[in-house]
């Protein structure tokens, strides 16, 4: 079944999407987190949302960082790894909270084990990376966006 690509059936949204995806970027770099980080982050939502698009275009932009293939390849199982220091966990209990929030409340647990490792607005800009990754994602998932080889 063919499906409306958002991006072409209303172009002015996708930008002003785009644009507001450059300024979360933006307050990413301005709090000190790396863009390597914030691609992991992306990638992490993008797996739990299940967007294939957006799970290979972090994955290859996370590499094109100096990420390494073992902290890509094992990001859904960060938990269980010590590829990711304390700073990274907390932001990825952020997101995935943010990213899982129809299950719930962002639990005040997370903001409290995140406290002692990201600033405040290291806080913000990890919040404002998942808003803007979970409407990509459903975006392109909506869209039905082409995945192939």
């Amino acid at each position: 079944m063919s499906r409306i690509n958002l991006g072409q059936s209303a172009p002015e949204l996708y930008k002003k999407v785009a644009e507001l995806d450059a300024l979360a970027m933006q307050k990413i770099n301005e709090a000190g987190l790396s863009e390597g980080l914030a691609h992991l982050l992306k990638l992490r939502a993008s797996q739990i949302n299940e967007c294939a698009f957006c799970i290979r275009m972090h994955a290859q932009d996370a590499l094109k960082t100096g990420e390494s293939i073992e902290r890509i390849s094992l990001l859904n199982a960060w938990r269980e790894t010590a590829y990711y220091d304390e700073k990274e966990r907390a932001a990825l209990s952020l997101i995935e909270a943010i990213t899982l929030i129809a299950e719930g409340q962002v639990p005040d647990a997370v903001y409290e084990d995140a406290l002692p490792f990201l600033t405040d607005d290291q806080i913000s800009a990890i919040e404002w990376l998942a808003i803007v990754i979970n409407t990509w994602n459903r975006i392109a998932i909506s869209s039905r966006y082409s995945v192939k080889p």
